[in-house]
């Protein structure tokens, strides 16, 4: 190899790093932001509830349905959202559905009646669905898969970063606002502090963030020609599972498509099951306080939130990509166990919430190079989609299964048994994944 030819790769080499660097500064910590508030919208309904179900003489089973019904919106519109944001572009139709999310988000705070309960958590999910696949093949435009994993990892971080945040956040909301100051309850004022932020952060997702490599203005030529080829390149190894210009029918019959959606289902019922009773959980240990219960909730996800960076950057670093899904649910099932079998006692309850949080939230972000990897072109919006879909279902089955088993048995072990039960099968499915098609 000449002199010329490695000034060359050197030259490539420095500006694909150059480049890398900008996209990651520059699009992450926004989209982060953006992640986390879309998860303090979906699920600040967990903390509300601990007030919220006595003022409107609310069942835990009302509450549960209420919880999940937000997914059948969600599921409903996963794909179509997804598919416009391909045609209209990411900028334009993310703010678009950040400012209708947060509006209806807060109006949550008008809720007198279970219908109204249901009408607003189905319409905010209608809102909220494109919002994830988006983001995540909107990422695709940017990093090859190889780099994919730390970049998802980095972005999904927002997941345990907002009940760190939104943990101590919604305690002091519930303890400051107890008076009923202005009129309003304090789950009220819960439900408006944090949806309002969302619709203006729809306006920074319009005037910040582009559409792709060519639009960036802050990349030079030399930078965007060495990450197009990136891209290029790694398309060009993908093994793809289905046609790029794949039908809708075409898509419903690939299985990948359906068994990743499976595994999802699978991850998303122990995160959900998580996420909509940890305070009520915390709660039954004895903490009435609703102040220590949001800061005793962000325990596990700060955990998480470590666990997360460095699971994703081992994947990226060992290109592997199975078992840095697998192991992490096995870390989810055992900890929901070590919650179930907890019997009120606090340390060993902490540390089962701990590692249920850890594991299921880690697989969760680890999941996503495994499709993306798989699918490319137009069948990753349509794919994508619809594998985000299935697994929101989760959202409104655990939930729903939860509250249910609580009214029924006024506890709630059975239902933690039977959702660490769906993560099991669910990390057997993703050891069925081929090594080949995923490991890059």
């Amino acid at each position: 190899m000449d002199l010329a030819t490695v000034d060359a790769r050197s030259a490539h080499d420095a500006a694909l790093q150059n480049g890398y660097r900008k996209i990651t500064i520059r699009l992450i910590p926004l989209m982060f932001v953006c992640y986390l508030f879309n998860y303090l919208d979906r699920v600040n309904v967990g903390f509300a509830k601990l007030q919220m179900l006595n003022d409107l003489k609310m069942s835990e089973t009302v509450y549960g349905l209420g919880a999940g019904i937000f997914f059948i919106g969600y599921v409903l519109s996963g794909v179509p959202s997804n598919l416009i944001l391909r045609r209209v572009g990411a900028r334009a139709w993310i703010a678009l559905i950040m400012a209708v999310w947060g509006v209806l988000s807060a109006s949550l705070l008008f809720v007198t009646t279970p219908a109204s309960f249901y009408t607003l958590r189905f319409f905010t999910g209608i809102a909220e669905a494109g919002f994830f696949p988006g983001m995540v093949l909107y990422l695709t435009q940017w990093y090859p898969s190889a780099r994919r994993g730390r970049a998802i990892a980095l972005f999904m971080s927002a997941i345990p970063i907002s009940g760190v945040v939104g943990g101590p956040l919604s305690g002091w909301m519930l303890q400051h606002f107890a008076a009923g100051q202005g009129g309003l309850a304090a789950w009220q004022w819960l439900y408006l502090l944090q949806g309002v932020p969302t619709v203006v952060l729809g306006l920074a997702v319009f005037l910040l963030l582009q559409d792709g490599i060519d639009e960036a203005r802050w990349l030079s030529d030399a930078e965007k020609d060495a990450l197009r080829t990136a891209l290029r390149e790694d398309a060009a190894q993908e093994q793809v599972a289905m046609p790029k210009r794949a039908s809708i029918g075409e898509m419903l019959a690939n299985v990948s498509v359906w068994k990743f959606g499976a595994i999802y289902f699978t991850i998303q019922m122990g995160v959900y099951a998580i996420n909509f009773w940890l305070p009520s959980i915390i709660q039954s240990l004895g903490i009435s306080s609703a102040s220590a219960i949001g800061w005793l909730s962000a325990i596990p996800y700060l955990v998480t939130s470590v666990a997360m960076v460095v699971v994703g950057r081992s994947a990226d670093a060992r290109r592997e990509r199975r078992w840095h899904v697998s192991l992490p649910m096995a870390v989810g099932v055992i900890g929901l166990v070590m919650a179930a079998q907890a019997s009120g006692h606090f340390v060993g309850a902490m540390i089962g919430l701990t590692l249920a949080t850890a594991g299921a939230l880690t697989a969760l972000a680890m999941f996503w190079p495994l499709p993306t990897a798989v699918l490319v072109g137009a069948s990753a919006a349509g794919g994508v989609a619809l594998i985000n879909s299935l697994g929101q279902i989760a959202g409104f089955v655990s939930p729903y299964i939860i509250g249910w088993i609580k009214d029924a048995t006024h506890r709630t072990d059975l239902a933690l048994y039977l959702l660490s039960s769906t993560m099991v099968i669910g990390a057997l499915l993703v050891m069925t994944t081929s090594a080949k098609e995923v490991n890059r």
